[in-house]
């Protein structure tokens, strides 16, 4: 059995009837007018080829944003803190180690081999040594680490 055409024209009917006539329609006011491009200044002479406009006209003055004139001075920043000892020499391995077996590699220095046995041991040593000195509670007990 062949399905009917004069049903599918009607159902297409019916469908573009409903989606015609979906909602409300918005009332519009009439569009505002759009002002004509200044004669003046052709557009290939505008900033980024008149496509974009001026970005001047959005961002504020320079003097807008002088914090000088409202006598603001920010406060000093605190110190910096201070390493102990053992773990700087840890983070030195940590991180010196590996830069000088690269520097060896790349610039094909040969090193002897105990100096290299040290510099592996300097950086495993230091890592290890940094990880058992992590703290094991957090910094604010209260805090779950959520930040806003």
């Amino acid at each position: 059995m062949q399905p009917d055409h004069h049903d599918d024209e009607a159902e297409d009917q019916a469908w573009r009837a409903i989606v015609e006539n979906y909602g409300e329609r918005p009332e519009l006011d009439d569009p505002p007018p759009v002002a004509p491009p200044d004669p003046a200044t052709p557009a290939s002479a505008a900033p980024f080829g008149g496509r974009f406009g001026d970005p001047r006209a959005f961002s504020p003055e320079p003097e807008e944003l002088s914090a000088e004139e409202e006598g603001f001075v920010p406060p000093p920043p605190p110190p910096l803190p201070r390493v102990e000892p053992d773990r700087m020499l840890a983070w030195i391995g940590v991180f010196g180690a590996p830069a000088v077996l690269l520097c060896a590699l790349v610039f094909a220095i040969g090193i002897p081999s105990w100096l290299g046995y040290l510099l592996v041991t300097g950086f495993v040593g230091g890592f290890i040594y940094l990880v058992v000195k992590m703290p094991r509670e957090p910094r604010d007990p209260g805090d779950d680490g959520a930040q806003v």
